[in-house]
């Protein structure tokens, strides 16, 4: 009863969040002047609540990516306002043609939404750290089950890596702050969710229970690669890539709970890889850009969060399913849509 409440609460938070301040995102969709009244600096205030939202909605079937952009804009983070550096010049940037221009405050938010998923790979570390012990012995032969376990993370891993590169620096110009492509994806992920639920309800009642279904590390390869392409589609903000890879893990056999660990042990690989590069990419400016305090805070606060919301997801996939995230999905979604429009 306490999990309800708790869920309840947590998804009415970001229903009143969205459609309290709905309407100040359609005027930013509409005005990216640097004039608008966007924020030239990220605060402790901003860290606390960006690092939270990251925290609840990483590993949660709702799409982290796209809570974060909604939240950028709620707190006026996603404006073309320049960012100065400490002697107070503008930061530039080199364009693809060899021009500079600056760097904004909206390119810098929006880098720091996926630095600050350290504090939630750092959450999964924390409440999996005998798992991703095997894994390691298990890749220097000592642990055979964490050796397969480690092959199947690792062909699950590779379309991302491949896609992800191939497609990053398109899907940020073209979706990385679009808010009308977030709340789409809600809704069809929304839709993909209630579908796969009931599939799995019906004709696969022996993938119910928490404790049936092959293993991790019994996965076959194959079903590991097919849960890799569907965490492809998160690449598309507002999916979610916790919801694609529980999905693909359900339809892979997986019962709930080891589809939700599966997509925590996988997240870890994938997140780590994207803050890496995202940081190599964009760190510099983003450093010159942003005070070290408030991105410390802001994944620290994003551990904290996640640790809490990976303990809680798995026991309540195991009772309840998806079907709560996806009407909260729609929810959020037509909010967003009917405030913008």
């Amino acid at each position: 009863m306490v999990k309800r409440r708790l869920l309840s609460s947590l998804l009415a938070f970001f229903s009143l969040l969205a459609a309290s301040h709905a309407v100040d995102l359609g005027t930013e969709l509409s005005d990216h002047s640097p004039e608008a009244s966007h924020q030239s600096e990220l605060s402790y205030t901003d860290a606390v609540v960006l690092g939270l939202v990251e925290g609840l909605t990483e590993y949660l079937p709702v799409s982290s990516t796209g809570h974060l952009i909604l939240a950028n804009a709620f707190l006026g983070l996603n404006g073309d306002t320049p960012m100065l550096n400490s002697d107070g010049m503008p930061i530039l940037v080199t364009t693809d043609d060899g021009l500079k221009r600056p760097y904004t405050i909206g390119e810098a938010a929006y880098a720091y939404t996926i630095v600050i998923q350290a504090g939630a790979i750092v959450a999964v570390v924390y409440l999996y750290w005998k798992t991703i012990l095997g894994i390691v012995l298990g890749c220097i032969g000592r642990d055979p089950n964490g050796r397969k376990l480690a092959i199947n993370l690792i062909a699950a891993f590779i379309p991302a890596a491949v896609i992800g590169l191939l497609l990053d620096d398109w899907i940020e110009e073209k979706l990385g702050d679009n808010i009308t492509a977030v709340a789409g994806a809600l809704i069809v992920g929304a839709i993909v969710m209630l579908v796969v639920e009931k599939w799995r309800k019906h004709g696969q009642k022996e993938a119910i229970d928490a404790h049936s279904g092959p293993e991790l590390h019994d996965l076959p390869i194959p079903k590991a690669v097919m849960i890799g392409f569907f965490q492809c589609f998160a690449m598309w903000p507002g999916t979610s890539r916790s919801m694609s890879t529980i999905v693909g893990g359900y339809i892979a056999g997986l019962s709930p709970a080891r589809a939700a660990e599966f997509s925590f042990l996988l997240g870890l690989i994938t997140l780590s890889a994207a803050s890496g590069y995202k940081f190599v990419s964009d760190g510099g400016n983003m450093l010159a850009a942003l005070q070290v305090g408030p991105v410390l805070v802001g994944c620290i606060v994003a551990f904290v969060s996640a640790t809490l919301a990976v303990k809680w997801l798995v026991g309540y996939l195991s009772k309840h399913g998806l079907a709560v995230f996806a009407w909260y999905r729609i929810a959020l979604a037509i909010a967003v849509f009917y405030f913008i429009a």
